[in-house]
């Protein structure tokens, strides 16, 4: 049997949190806390961008991940909460399964550097690559830290 790394707190109605491309469980904790206190069932899947080979992570590989997780969590008509790269995937996963989600939301979707709803986005490279994308993101690139990166 598959096994997932995963967070969850909270009783209530499921929603399902969807971390992007540099992100990762920790980013949701004031998320998790503020959620979890209002009769919510938070759970957030790490998703296995770098638990798989380079040429498999793709946006379908992500979703069809996120596809086996929900069925593994026997869950239905939740809410699904995708940021940056966790958008898009939410994107084509409530596409796919659109009788299983209650409402979408989406920040920062579909992540840094997309331009349309496809299955790809660009791989990871580099430091300097990474650290140009990332400045892009911000009004001021000096705020795109060593440490944001």
């Amino acid at each position: 049997m598959k096994s997932y790394n995963y967070l969850e707190k909270g009783e209530g109605e499921v929603i399902i949190l969807l971390h992007g491309l540099m992100g990762g469980l920790s980013n949701f904790k004031d998320v998790i806390s503020f959620f979890s206190s209002k009769n919510y069932k938070v759970i957030i899947p790490e998703l296995p961008i770098y638990g798989l080979p380079l040429k498999e992570t793709t946006v379908t590989a992500f979703s069809e991940f996120l596809e086996e997780f929900i069925e593994y969590k026997k869950l239905d008509n939740f809410i699904l909460l995708g940021n940056s790269l966790g958008g898009h995937i939410g994107l084509v996963y409530s596409n796919k399964n659109p009788n299983l989600v209650k409402s979408l939301i989406l920040t920062g979707s579909s992540g840094l550097y997309e331009n349309s709803m496809g299955a790809s986005y660009p791989k990871r490279e580099n430091y300097d690559y990474i650290k140009r994308k990332t400045q892009e993101v911000f009004y001021d690139p000096n705020i795109a830290t060593k440490e944001i990166i």
